[in-house]
């Protein structure tokens, strides 16, 4: 195969220009090129007047050496395929099949990982399978009454199940991993596009078929998903893991719990803390939702005559305050939703969501200012816990229970708003108008106002004055790091951290990437079994 790097084209191209343009740049005829795949597409958007996909694509024709030094062209170059590869099954014995307590994509990629490897795991998650899951928090969107056990953060899918469905990561990976979730996630119903469009999305209605497509898979190969199951308890002996409790009255034998909890599960948090796994607090990031017309960010990246084909445009955006303190949007919601993303009684925290189309009328994304241990106060833990609690309910009570919101310049100026201006809202669930300067601590509120004002320069239009902000945008990623060693175990053996809940990932893609870790951890040390 021919890898051909830097192949732009317009944004309207067809199969057909795309062939040609890669034959001209080999110097072969079209009809020579046997086949052809995408392996990467972008978007150059810094000319608004011409904007451009930028390709890499491998093909196959004949005599590839030959044609590659005929180019005489540096993005013309062998194509090198790098595969990702499971580990052979270990030699030790397990008693127990492995347990995994959370079925988000840490879990559920772990899980199918350990049941096509003869490992039948038994998956338990707090919440509900994903089409009473919806139920549930379309009900609680629809003034019902809030299910602590099954809503945004829990249940089949995890907190993801209810976001925009980013797939794009940072982490490095040279092993392939994140080519291998990808490729999962389009085995069990993903559009093929998410291998190569550089920032991926699924979006909340996709992403609810590809979970119970997961489940069926672990169900089919052996394995047991188990849900509205909470582990309260796990008991220990030998400084080694050898039972848990699901519901304070079930008690399962266990060699080997995966703990992809999720950051929002704090009630587990403190049972590990009280039996004594090593925790420690880490920093995170905390602050509010911010909405514009997303055609408004549509003509600010791409320009007066934005082609559709190019879709809903996003915006990454990172500024140094004064005071040292980084400020910097997060999980950006090209045509989403401001979502009441609460799991608590009395508590309240809002998230961004998309449908896969992103053809809602604004764009979102949190405003988010990093917190460290030292905002926290004490040497707990969990004391991120506690600040993000504090913050929750001081967002509850402004809201009387419903999503506060403030338009920008009544936030800048330190006062309640009372009616909307040209943005109109993009929520799910109720709202009420309030000052929410009064539930944040000046550093965050002076952040998030020079933030947008910096902001400005990049997306014009960020400071307008009626762009809505809705609070509290609180769990952002894990305020605890759960210890693991370099075979990604704790010091109580048996017992293995993974996700973004014990700290490991932050998002969707690196949550699954590291379900792929622990479980080619547990094959690595583990001879697998059947019952």
């Amino acid at each position: 195969m021919i890898r051909i790097n830097q192949l732009k084209l317009a944004v309207d191209h067809t199969k057909e220009d795309l062939l040609a343009k890669a034959a001209k740049l080999l110097r072969i005829p079209v009809k020579e090129i046997q086949s052809y795949e995408i392996i990467k597409q972008s978007v150059d958007a810094r000319k608004k007047e011409e904007i451009h996909f930028i390709y890499s694509i491998d093909i196959e024709t004949k005599n590839e050496e030959a044609v590659i030094h005929r180019a005489k062209n540096v993005n013309v170059i062998p194509a090198v395929k790098k595969e990702y590869q499971f580990p052979e099954s270990g030699t030790e014995t397990m008693i127990n099949r492995p347990v995994i307590a959370g079925a988000g994509p840490a879990g559920l990629f772990c899980g199918v990982m350990l049941a096509r490897s003869g490992y039948r795991p038994l998956l338990l998650e707090r919440g509900e399978d994903v089409d009473n899951r919806r139920l549930a928090v379309d009900g609680f969107w629809n003034g019902g009454p809030l299910n602590p056990g099954s809503n945004v953060q829990f249940g089949e899918g995890g907190a993801g199940t209810f976001s925009d469905g980013k797939l794009n990561t940072l982490v490095k990976d040279p092993l392939m991993r994140n080519r291998k979730v990808l490729e999962l996630f389009v085995e069990f119903g993903a559009d093929p596009s998410i291998l190569y469009i550089n920032k991926p999305h699924i979006g909340t209605d996709v992403l609810s078929g590809i979970v119970k497509n997961m489940r069926k898979e672990i169900i089919r190969l052996g394995g047991e998903v188990r849900f509205n199951s909470l582990v309260t308890d796990i008991l220990m002996k030998d400084g080694k893991i050898f039972c848990i409790t699901v519901n304070d009255r079930e008690e399962i034998p266990a060699d080997a719990l995966i703990l992809a909890i999720g950051h929002s599960a704090r009630d587990t948090f403190h049972v590990l803390e009280r039996r004594g796994v090593p925790m420690e607090a880490k920093a995170f990031a905390v602050g509010l939702r911010i909405q514009h017309p997303q055609e408004a960010i549509n003509r600010s990246q791409y320009g007066e005559a934005a082609h559709e084909i190019l879709g809903a445009a996003d915006y990454k955006l990172t500024h140094q305050c004064k005071s040292g303190r980084g400020i910097y949007t997060f999980c950006m919601c090209p045509g989403g939703y401001v979502v009441n993303a609460s799991s608590e009684e009395g508590r309240l925290a809002v998230n961004g969501m998309s449908y896969h189309k992103r053809d809602g009328i604004n764009a979102n994304s949190a405003l988010i200012v990093t917190v460290t241990p030292e905002d926290f106060g004490g040497g707990s833990p969990l004391a991120g816990i506690a600040y993000q609690r504090k913050l929750e309910e001081a967002a509850y009570l402004q809201g009387k229970g419903n999503i506060p919101i403030q338009l920008y310049g009544d936030f800048k100026r330190n006062c309640s708003s009372n009616t909307f201006g040209d943005v109109k809202p993009a929520l799910k669930g109720g709202y009420e108008f309030t000052n929410m300067r009064e539930m944040l601590p000046d550093y965050i509120s002076e952040s998030i106002i020079e933030g947008v004002e910096a902001f400005e320069g990049k997306i014009r239009g960020f400071r307008r004055q009626d762009a809505i902000l809705a609070g509290v945008e609180s769990r952002t990623s894990s305020p605890v790091r759960i210890s693991r060693d370099d075979a990604f175990e704790s010091r109580i053996r048996g017992i293995y951290p993974c996700g973004e809940g014990a700290g490991y990932a932050g998002g969707i893609t690196s949550a699954a990437m590291d379900g792929l870790k622990v479980a080619e951890a547990i094959a690595r040390r583990y001879k697998s079994f059947s019952f």
